[in-house]
């Protein structure tokens, strides 16, 4: 056990961070608590009777900076695991041991909160969706969780992958970077606990930190679409060959969420409405690329093709222009109108059926 450590990102935690490492002291030997910049507590004297590494920060520099401190040190350590959790009690540290048996050098493991004890907010259940969706369009991976902070790490590994972020945006950064470089992401199931209002500690600033997790998606969408190679580690795995079931049944169940499923019905018929009669070769090479779903993709595009398309624009375009506007203006005015009422209109219809038939559809998920 020597090789796997516990790393604890903490910032003002005082109230829970002690019951937190007692029990996860029950677990492993080998904690790293890292105080990023605490006000409420000196944790060294609060901690020193749990006999567990405390290294602070002298401010408050992120959870990310905080996770990169916690690497650092356990790879000087000689960690060849690192399993991360929350301070704020919300995870349950007796879930370590699912962790155990699954642990592999080129393997992320994702605790997948399955086992909800409390009420989780509506927001954190949308927050959960829409980050899966993002590292589904940037890595192809249909992933559960991937917000969760209770996680398991190949620690050199991880510490090889390039990563910009420092803040709550470091813990989707690196799964999205570490599956171009060849790694497995999986996900355990695990419990999670939400206080009541009063009792609920969050540091999540929604303005800022949302904004910060906006750019990181943008910067990884717009890498993802540089057809480009992504650098591999040395850990990475020869991905398996797929007979031609397994392709087929992998393609139909790409980005098959609803949110997925309503980004490519949208997608397809914005483009090939606004790019005719050239936008279905962009929409393919965008669904290659962001690996929408492709035939939610086709579908759409069977829809678009035929010249019915244009002439519809067209008639829409002489009907809010003066008549002696050229053909041209006419349609590309109608094309923008209808384009931007039809394809928002689809993705609300896509998603909501898909919401309505979710348990029908393939399962987004690795598990182990």
């Amino acid at each position: 056990m020597t090789q796997i450590w516990c790393g604890i990102p903490v910032y003002n935690n005082a109230a829970t961070i002690a019951d937190v490492v007692r029990r996860c002291r029950e677990q492993i030997d080998n904690i790293v608590i890292v105080d990023d910049g605490s006000t409420d507590a000196d944790l060294r004297e609060l901690l020193k009777p749990l006999d567990v590494s405390v290294v602070r920060h002298p401010s408050n520099l992120g959870k990310g900076a905080a996770l990169l401190t916690a690497f650092r040190y356990a790879a000087e350590r000689g960690a060849q695991y690192l399993i991360t959790l929350d301070g704020d009690g919300q995870h349950f540290p007796e879930d370590i041991p699912a962790f155990l048996p699954r642990l592999a050098p080129e393997t992320i493991l994702i605790g997948s909160r399955d086992k909800i004890v409390g009420d989780m907010p509506r927001s954190s259940h949308f927050g959960r969706d829409f980050s899966d969706f993002w590292i589904c369009i940037e890595s192809g991976a249909m992933l559960r969780d991937t917000q969760s902070g209770f996680r398991a790490y190949p620690v050199q590994p991880a510490l090889n992958l390039r990563l910009a972020s420092r803040h709550y945006n470091l813990e989707m950064e690196i799964i999205t970077r570490a599956i171009w470089a060849g790694l497995d992401v999986k996900c355990v199931p695990i419990r999670v606990e939400y206080f009541d209002a009063g009792q609920r500690v969050s540091h999540f600033r929604p303005f800022l930190d949302n904004f910060r997790i906006s750019l990181l998606h943008t910067r990884l969408v717009l890498r993802r679409l540089l057809p480009i190679p992504h650098r591999r580690i040395p850990d990475a795995l020869i991905p398996p060959s797929r007979t031609p079931t397994q392709w087929f049944k992998d393609i139909c169940a790409e980005n098959s969420s609803p949110l997925g499923l309503a980004a490519a019905a949208a997608l397809s018929v914005l483009l090939s409405t606004l790019l005719w009669p050239w936008g279905p070769i962009v929409v393919l090479y965008l669904a290659v690329r962001l690996h929408l779903n492709k035939i939610m993709v086709l579908a759409n595009l069977v829809i678009c093709l035929p010249r019915a398309l244009p002439e519809f624009c067209l008639t829409v375009g002489r009907s809010v222009l003066h008549p002696n506007v050229s053909p041209f203006l006419q349609w590309y005015v109608g094309s923008h109108i209808v384009a931007f009422l039809v394809s928002p209109v689809l993705a609300l219809v896509v998603y909501g059926v898909a919401r309505q038939f979710r348990p029908m559809l393939p399962l987004a998920g690795n598990q182990t």
